[in-house]
């Protein structure tokens, strides 16, 4: 294919990152289109906006701005407010990969008659194809698999969030900084005389730095026990949505006939959430966060089919959580187990393992797939 008709549809966030993924296609000879995803209103938002109009200017690339407010609230907002109701500690950027920025995104560019062969993004993750093993290399019945892995720089990988993706998705998809660090990305920028910014965001998009505002624009407090692990109340709860499994700060112990018991030593940090009785149970042994296995369900495996199991991984149960040896385990051979769950038991005991959050599972620089911790 001839690269100068080769058309990509960047999608630009304003950043560093996806400015830099845009200048690199074009330089390499692509027709380079920028795509800016408006999700959600706040000043933010319009300010990167206005960055990445400037930069496809700057990059002499057309740009138009496709609205999605209305997707973006019904598929990750609600959702990410019904998994906290449900006392999860949901993560939104995860589903925001996979049903917006990879899926509506793709959507909406065919509805719109919008000529492309690719999307771009400025994620670092590398993309790799390779020819299955498992079938000969004929024009009749070869088959192409595209691979994830992790990007060159491992302190800036978004591996984590990806997990999601599958092969109807990834045939489309380019990521060009993948092989590039950070320092190297800011480099190219000023080579490319783009605006290189001096910190980035690291917040969810819709909330920003000020969670609790969010959470208490859309939660009412509904107040409860807070139960040590042998059931003795040490103190009062707001709702059990404000907090999460691990959380040491901001439990607001204290006062009462209680506050003896609960200012007194360590530390308590927060080890469950009794949804049926709203009771929110809370240790002051760390050592009891810590757990050795965990079920997961809504499996996805990159590959499009499940690896024969049990099989031994690299598993992350956080985006900043060191990756740690696992056996994953079929449960669906057990009796009464749902197909597309399995257990996840680790070496050494892990921290803070959430319900709600991702596991993601890596065999050397590879990204197998994951699943959403249940229990």
């Amino acid at each position: 294919m001839v690269k100068s008709k080769v058309k990509i549809v960047v999608a630009m966030s304003g950043g560093v990152d996806s400015s830099v993924a845009a200048a690199l296609l074009k330089e390499k000879g692509f027709k380079v289109k920028g795509v800016f995803l408006k999700l959600f209103d706040s000043d933010s938002f319009k300010e990167s906006e206005k960055r990445a109009k400037k930069i496809a200017g700057i990059l002499g690339i057309p740009f138009f701005v496709l609205d999605l407010r209305k997707e973006f609230k019904k598929k990750i907002i609600d959702y990410f407010i019904k998994e906290l109701q449900q006392g999860k500690t949901p993560n939104p950027c995860v589903l925001c990969n996979k049903e917006i920025k990879f899926g509506i995104l793709l959507k909406k560019l065919r509805e719109l008659k919008i000529n492309f062969d690719f999307i771009a993004t400025g994620h670092y993750i590398k993309k790799r194809k390779v020819q299955s093993a498992k079938l000969k290399a004929t024009a009749q019945n070869s088959k192409l698999i595209y691979k994830l892995l992790i990007a060159k720089d491992k302190n800036k990988d978004q591996s984590y969030f990806l997990w999601m993706l599958d092969q109807k998705q990834l045939k489309h998809i380019l990521f060009p900084i993948g092989n590039y660090k950070k320092e190297e990305v800011k480099n190219l920028a000023r080579k490319f005389k783009l605006p290189v910014f001096s910190s980035e965001s690291q917040e969810i998009c819709f909330i920003g730095k000020d969670l609790d505002n969010f959470l208490r624009n859309n939660f009412k407090i509904k107040k409860g026990d807070i139960i040590n692990t042998k059931g003795k109340i040490v103190g009062e709860h707001q709702g059990l949505w404000f907090y999460t499994i691990g959380q040491r700060k901001g439990i607001g112990i204290g006062g009462g006939p209680a506050s003896a018991e609960a200012t007194a030593g360590k530390p308590y940090y927060v080890l469950d959430k009794n949804l049926k009785k709203n009771l929110l149970v809370v240790t002051k042994n760390e050592k009891d966060l810590y757990k050795k296995e965990l079920k997961v369900k809504k499996i996805n495996w990159i590959s499009g089919k499940e690896p024969r199991l049990p099989i031994k991984v690299k598993a992350k149960i956080r985006y900043r959580h060191k990756s740690a040896i696992a056996i994953i385990i079929p449960t669906h051979q057990c009796v009464g187990m749902k197909k597309n769950k399995v257990r996840v038991v680790f070496s050494k005991p892990q921290r803070a393992i959430t319900q709600g959050q991702s596991v993601v599972f890596y065999q050397g620089q590879q990204l197998l797939g994951g699943g959403i911790i249940e229990s």
